[in-house]
């Protein structure tokens, strides 16, 4: 039976860098990432910006000790609730672990830190055509009323 183990990411750990590293450009090699490869550039600088970076807080994914998924989260902040939130910016199950619950698992993590954290929500976008969209749902996210647009600018 296959052993699956999430954790909470340490980025001065080698061993959970690599992971983060791997596991965030499989996602980008996804369809519902980028279609592509992370830049080079981005590869080599990923790790030490996010470990400059005081809100990142991420988790990780290991099947059989092999990294299985990854989800990179950042903490906001509620005006409206005056706490925390974690918004969930990628969340990505690697794809030859896909089927085993991990994005599920991951999921319930980032939760018991928002609890932990007392935060008052947990945040996340996601495509319209995200195959993932029905595990969100069945883990309690919902649009919300009104219903709210995730919109962009680049720079």
């Amino acid at each position: 039976m296959k052993e699956l183990v999430i954790v909470e990411t340490d980025l001065n750990n080698p061993k959970h860098a690599e992971a983060v590293l791997f596991s965030t450009d499989q996602y980008a090699r996804d369809a519902m990432g980028m279609k592509r490869p992370l830049d080079e550039n981005v590869k080599k600088q990923l790790i030490g910006r996010l470990k400059e970076f005081p809100s990142y807080v991420g988790f990780l994914a290991f099947m059989d000790d092999q990294p299985a998924g990854v989800a990179n989260c950042v903490y906001s902040f509620s005006t409206f609730k005056a706490q925390k939130v974690i918004n969930i910016h990628d969340l990505a199950v690697n794809p030859q672990f896909r089927g085993n619950g991990i994005g599920e698992a991951l999921l319930a993590e980032v939760e018991r830190k928002a609890i932990k954290e007392n935060c008052c929500k947990v945040t996340l976008e996601v495509r319209e055509d995200n195959r993932a969209r029905n595990l969100y749902e069945r883990a309690g996210f919902s649009y919300g009323e009104p219903r709210m647009f995730f919109m962009e600018k680049e720079i």
